[in-house]
């Protein structure tokens, strides 16, 4: 299967969205999601599947691919005139301000009541419009699935007909509602190209991470004689393994590893964090970072969709087309949303007619039903609010794998922490040491012990290796990792040796309060102590949590006295100490019962457990370990970010409650108001617009609201 993401124009709501679903699905694909708000389609598709159809057939319900052949980039070209909800405005709007000043209190312009000025006034108009409305609409209805812009045209086209019909008996005066006709397509642009402007600004976070992928590099090269030479080139050329020169005050151009010099490196692209970071040979650099201080030259190690900034806007473009279960409800209602309104005008012009006597007032009644019915807000209040919250969260260094895991963040009761690397910095020295004399010396014991932990990935055992570093490795004939107790290797000779955890030598010593023992075929030959420090931030976390009154557990393979130890000087509930992988996974399944929980771990080690949990929290920087199990990556080791990530997620929710509540009920009250004539089809078309424009907004506070 390959991953297929379009950008598709003209969704102007969510039944546009949901009909490019249903379309997709029928063709076979897998894994389709449709983003209305920012008119991304994401889906999985055979390789052999011809996409030029998929995209044909996409512009036969009424949209355009946008370069079908590639992954959207953002576009600088100038696009063609009336392309643009504003330049149809601009278009329209002349002519019918003109045909509204008779409106204007003190000016007596007779001939501008003159029905063939009318006309004339408004067939620009109304042509505009319907270049627009109408070809959407029809498509729309030819397929089943009729959008808004059907009750646009409908409804515009109504007031334009009736008037014309005046004209073409000579009775202007008793049905002239031209101003009708052009006030309800201009104001209708007017608040297209607002519900546009609002929903990009939900979207500026994730679009300034895009913006930050194109820039120019030095590239290093050498010429016949071996001699540098720097060349400017743009990223997008670069290969891996090309050489970089990066200086003070520059933008990384992609992702590198640093193989000269030194440099403190602001992040905040990927992190949210303004500090900058001290790096230096063998270190990574992110693609968007800015050198703050210091000149490096450095190597591409990762090139297009590989790199760390595509990975988090492919993540969050991702997310944000899931649905969560919140908008299951919403949708199933957009679905339906747009026949029964236009039940509702035909009901509203008939009994209208009937009760009045007369046609007129009814037909502007159903026009204005028509006009101010808004499926757009139902189908705007989920992609909103999880846009501003995953934008939010993206440019702070939390990643979240789904919109529902941005949901579920309200159920969440309780908060289970690993210690290595989440608890703790994760940066180990040894602390002490001790081997059995009698049968092995310092250096040997120093040789056992790299030559095991050098196949280990664990990080007591990068400390050891780090620091007991020897030119000499024991040859082994066989290696091998056993989950949760350590590693053992056979010699030449067949001695067995074993690095582990107490649980490894329970029955040849008492000693428990150390980290690794070593033994050769089942004799003790020492232990080595090492030293773990606490995260700065990870009492203010644990309070934070305590006081919105979430449980706290410590899950630990480490010992229990350590972890008694850690759990006190913390203030965490419950220890739960010596836990092997598979038992952690078990015991996230029985917590999992009891109540909702999220896990936060290193997402390597803890990958099962994170999977398992409500929601797994991943301390890992960004490997695809921890994107693949974790439901939510913490980015660079980004700790303090977890009552942010609650927070947003709680907060996003809370937000898409509050747009779905204002939906359903502007269009509860509204459509009655218009319906029983307290609304003119000019004011519907003006709050019509309004309406979307008032989600947007609420959306939009997200960036700025606190919410941890």
């Amino acid at each position: 299967m390959e991953k297929v993401q379009w950008k598709v124009e003209g969704m102007d709501c969510n039944t546009c969205a949901i009909s490019i679903h249903k379309y997709l699905e029928k063709q076979g694909m897998k894994n389709v999601k449709v983003n209305y708000a920012t008119g991304d389609v994401i889906f999985d598709a055979e390789k052999d599947h011809p996409q030029e159809l998929l995209s044909k057939g996409i512009s036969s319900l009424g949209y355009k691919v946008v370069d079908a052949s590639k992954p959207v980039e953002i576009s600088t070209a100038p696009k063609k005139f009336l392309s643009t909800h504003l330049q149809r405005f601009w278009t329209c709007f002349p002519f019918t301000a003109v045909l509204m000043l008779h409106m204007v209190p003190g000016l007596h312009l007779h001939w501008l009541m003159n029905d063939k000025v009318q006309l004339a006034l408004t067939i620009p108009v109304y042509l505009v419009g319907m270049s627009f409305f109408g070809p959407s609409a029809y498509k729309s209805l030819k397929h089943g699935m009729p959008n808004m812009n059907v009750l646009i045209a409908i409804g515009s086209t109504a007031a334009f007909i009736y008037s014309l019909y005046g004209t073409v008996i000579g009775q202007p005066e008793n049905f002239m509602f031209y101003e009708t006709a052009a006030t309800i397509i201009t104001l209708v642009f007017l608040g297209n190209y607002m519900e546009e402007a609002s929903i990009a600004s939900t979207q500026k976070a994730l679009n300034k991470i895009a913006k930050s992928q194109k820039v120019m590099a030095h590239m290093i090269a050498f010429d016949d004689e071996h001699k540098e030479q720097i060349f400017q080139v743009e990223n997008t050329q670069l290969r891996v393994g090309d050489l970089l020169l990066i200086k003070s005050g520059e933008q990384v151009p992609i992702d590198s590893k640093i193989l000269w010099g030194e440099a403190e490196v602001n992040e905040a692209i990927v992190t949210g964090e303004s500090l900058p970071v001290y790096k230096t040979k063998k270190d990574g650099l992110i693609g968007g970072s800015i050198l703050v201080n210091g000149t490096v030259k450095a190597q591409v190690t990762a090139i297009g969709n590989d790199t760390v900034l595509s990975a988090i806007i492919n993540l969050v473009k991702n997310a944000q087309g899931e649905k969560p279960p919140v908008q299951l409800l919403a949708d199933k209602i957009s679905g339906i949303f747009i026949p029964v309104v236009m039940i509702i005008a035909a009901l509203t012009l008939t009994i209208n007619w009937i009760l009045l006597a007369n046609f007129t007032p009814a037909l502007m009644r159903s026009i204005a039903v028509l006009v101010i019915a808004c499926p757009c807000a139902m189908g705007l209040a989920t992609p909103a609010a999880i846009a501003v919250g995953l934008g939010r969260a993206a440019r702070n260094g939390i990643l979240f794998r789904n919109a529902t895991s941005l949901e579920n963040f309200k159920t969440i009761r309780q908060v289970v922490f690993d210690k290595t690397g989440t608890l703790t910095t994760g940066n180990f020295r040894i602390a002490g040491s001790w081997f059995d004399e009698s049968k092995i010396n310092e250096t040997e014991f120093r040789r056992i012990a790299f030559s095991l932990e050098k196949y280990s990935a664990h990080p007591l055992a990068q400390a050891i290796v780090k620091e007991w570093k020897e030119n000499e490795l024991i040859p082994w004939q066989k290696t091998e990792e056993i989950k949760g107790l350590g590693i053992q290797a056979t010699d030449k000779n067949g001695l067995v040796y074993l690095a582990g955890s107490y649980k490894t030598v329970s029955n040849l010593t008492k000693e428990e309060g150390h980290n690794i023992y070593i033994t050769r075929n089942n004799e003790l030959l020492g232990w080595i102590d090492l030293q773990d420090e606490l995260r700065p931030e990870a009492k203010e976390v644990i309070d934070y949590l305590h006081r919105k009154g979430l449980g706290t557990i410590l899950l630990s393979g480490d010992s229990r006295a350590k972890c008694e130890t850690i759990g006190k000087e913390l203030g965490i509930d419950t220890v739960i100490a010596e836990q092997s992988p598979e038992q952690k996974l078990n015991k996230i399944a029985e917590l999992n019962k009891q109540m909702p929980t999220a896990m936060i771990g290193d997402g390597i080690n803890d990958a099962p457990a994170l999977a398992k949990a409500t929601i797994g929290i991943s301390m890992n920087d960004s490997s695809q370990v921890a994107l693949q199990s974790a439901h939510v990556v913490l980015m660079n080791q980004g700790f303090k970010k977890l009552p942010l990530a609650l927070g947003l997620g709680r907060h996003t929710y809370l937000t898409i409650k509050q747009n779905l509540f204002w939906a359903l009920f502007y269009n509860i009250i509204a459509i009655p108001v218009a319906a029983f004539g307290f609304l003119s089809p000019t004011l519907g078309a003006l709050v019509m617009g309004f309406s979307d424009v008032v989600l947007a907004i609420n959306s939009v506070r997200l960036f700025v609201k606190k919410v941890s």
